[in-house]
């Protein structure tokens, strides 16, 4: 019976590739959906893990989890530097990473920060060394530079006006082993080389610090701004890192937080949520984008399967039509002996086989497209979104075989109501 299906359906094998075809493109647009989603929520969640809380100037929680954590370009407002004086003297606290944003080389974000952070993101460096003097950047494993390579930082882009910055020039020393996050493609430097490129000095913050917030943020968008960049003075690369803080630390958009234990984490956010500083747990705020995302991804999966319900009627249809136009050659087996069991086997063994492939050929497509997003996605992030199956796929996968038992069931069933002497005379 086997052999007679395949025979059967090589002669009319330009439908059945068309049918296996429809089938599977529609197949396919729900295993993208799905996957896809789940690979965004796997991504961002462990590249989030490693941050524990985020304290900021009082703004939305999004953006600053999106900048700080995420590294996406946006101007943030700055809160003063004696938050990070006091977060960083907190019995509660393991340590406080200042990170300041502004610049970039060639296409990668340049952050300024501590060694305690690069500890955090890389316990082990790749190769190299940390921060020892001004002039020193640890980059991230997808940075194509060399130990040693010089950087010289850029305000802005290059087409939207920005320039390079003539104070400094950074030296690789290390390189970062890969953490799976956005920081794979920054480029980290020393924080006070950051504030003295800016011209931020602890006088200076008290008074400008609204004006130096605007500054940033206009460099982010590629402006000039002579306040920080024409009389900004020489900056002496060599000098040593200090990593102190105190009350006169100037201003910065965020600190990442490592609190010791999970109540020490809870009341330093509720401690932090005021009316000049918000501190956020990253995995809520990626909570609240999942909400949306799902609402996302259900509405897609509405679309995919009213898609399949359009393509189950019309190969039913087209199924239904065909067993009509094959009348007299199933009037030929019923005369020849066939059984009708046998017949109803032969229709519905045809239809069924090519709902497997068409299934099989549909997840083969959606994971294929997947992994083609998720690629796509980690270029320009540096998240890897890994695409994987689930257990509750298997589910899915259920209920699409009996749904081709049930639909391959109809045209079999159509085949008992025709009479062989009366398929043989049409």
């Amino acid at each position: 019976m086997i052999r007679f299906i395949l025979a059967d359906l090589n002669r009319f094998k330009a439908g059945a590739l068309a049918v296996i075809v429809l089938i599977a493109l529609s197949v396919a647009l729900s295993v993208t959906v799905t996957l896809q989603e789940r690979a965004v929520r796997l991504g961002s969640a462990r590249a989030a893990e490693k941050f524990d809380l985020l304290v900021g100037a009082a703004g939305s929680e999004t953006q600053l989890a999106l900048s700080a954590v995420f590294l996406q370009p946006s101007p943030l407002p700055l809160m003063s530097g004696a938050i990070l004086a006091k977060l960083s003297e907190d019995p509660r606290v393991e340590f406080a990473a200042p990170v300041g944003f502004g610049d970039s080389a060639d296409g990668h974000p340049v952050v300024g920060t501590t060694t305690r952070l690069i500890a955090a993101l890389s316990p082990t460096l790749a190769e190299g060394t940390g921060f020892m003097h001004l002039g020193d950047a640890v980059i991230g494993s997808e940075v194509a530079r060399r130990i040693g390579a010089e950087i010289k930082p850029m305000h802005g882009a290059a087409d939207e006006g920005g320039h390079t910055h003539t104070e400094i020039v950074y030296r690789v020393t290390g390189r970062m082993a890969p953490t799976g996050t956005a920081w794979d493609r920054a480029i980290l430097v020393p924080i006070r080389a950051v504030w003295q490129l800016h011209g931020m000095t602890a006088h200076e913050h008290h008074d400008h610090a609204g004006e130096v917030a605007e500054t940033v943020a206009a460099n982010e968008h590629g402006h000039d701004h002579d306040h920080d960049h024409d009389h900004a003075p020489h900056i002496d690369a060599g000098a040593g890192v200090d990593e102190h803080f105190d009350a006169e630390t100037p201003g910065i958009p965020a600190v990442l937080v490592k609190p010791k234990t999970i109540a020490d984490a809870y009341r330093l956010r509720q401690e932090y949520r005021g009316e000049t500083t918000l501190a956020v747990f990253p995995a809520e705020v990626l909570t609240r984008l999942y909400a949306t995302l799902g609402d996302a991804r259900s509405l897609l999966l509405a679309i995919a399967i009213g898609t399949q319900i359009i393509v189950i009627a019309a190969v039913l249809l087209v199924t239904v039509m065909h067993v009509g136009a094959r009348r007299r050659q199933i009037g030929a087996l019923r005369a020849f002996g066939a059984p009708r069991r046998a017949v109803v086997a032969i229709v519905w063994g045809e239809l069924f086989l090519l709902f497997l492939l068409g299934f099989a050929l549909g997840v083969c497509i959606g994971y294929a497209a997947a992994q083609f997003i998720s690629a796509t996605l980690t270029a320009t992030t540096a998240i890897r979104m890994p695409v994987e199956f689930a257990w509750q796929d298997l589910s899915l996968a259920l209920w699409f075989v009996v749904l081709a038992v049930l639909v391959s069931t109809v045209p079999a069933l159509s085949t008992l109501r025709l009479s062989p002497a009366q398929a043989l005379r049409s």
